[in-house]
């Protein structure tokens, strides 16, 4: 019986989550190369630093935030590969999509920090952000759907991640509404808000945790 190449290609999980923490440990790196220290030509005392540091205080947000957005969806794509029992081309090639996608954030990140005012940038970076979630939501429906979970896997467990995503997404896309009705201040404020929730995942009482 003839094997095809597709039949084996790409199983290795192992493989799959250290190129994703290569690619993840770049890309945060790469987003820091956008704060640059103010000109000492143009700082002659104390009070022209401040001024040079507060000038700088958007980029350092625009910074904070893509940080926590990777790590946020490096946390998520983590926990799917945790309760994979293998991989398949398919599902490899869906997170190689992924990564694309976060190999492109610092690009968003230097474009929304560079035209912070501009409701453009902002949609760009949101583009970005809901791409991710697309990919990694595809991923997990994909990977469920060939049977590539741990057998044991609760069912509860394979809804939570999807209820995660789709929570996250929507929330998202409510900060990016923002900068159409108010304006991309109010939208980076929110979803800097949303970023913080999901990092620190508050205990709610009465409320089980997604």
């Amino acid at each position: 019986m003839t094997t095809s190449y597709n039949q084996i290609a790409g199983q290795s999980v192992e493989r799959l989550a250290a190129l994703s923490d290569g690619i993840f440990a770049v890309a945060m790196t790469l987003l820091v190369l956008d704060l640059r220290a103010p000109a000492a030509e143009a700082v002659h005392s104390e009070r022209d630093l401040w001024r040079a540091l507060v000038a700088l205080s958007p980029r350092l947000v625009m910074y904070m935030m893509s940080f926590l957005t990777l790590g946020i969806f490096w946390v998520g794509q983590q926990t799917q590969l945790n309760h994979l029992a293998r991989s398949d081309r398919s599902l490899s090639w869906i997170h190689l999509a992924f990564l694309f996608l976060v190999s492109i954030t610092p690009f968003s990140t230097a474009l929304l920090a560079e035209f912070v005012r501009y409701r453009s940038a902002l949609l760009v970076y949101w583009l970005n952000i809901a791409l991710l979630g697309a990919t990694l939501y595809l991923s997990w429906v994909c990977a469920l759907g060939a049977g590539l979970v741990k057998p044991d896997l609760p069912a509860e467990i394979q809804a939570a991640i999807k209820r995660r995503i789709v929570m996250g997404q929507s929330l998202y896309a409510l900060g990016a509404l923002l900068c159409v009705f108010l304006n991309t201040y109010w939208s980076i404020g929110f979803i800097v808000l949303v970023q913080l929730y999901y990092a620190i995942a508050p205990r709610i009482p009465g409320r089980r945790r997604t």
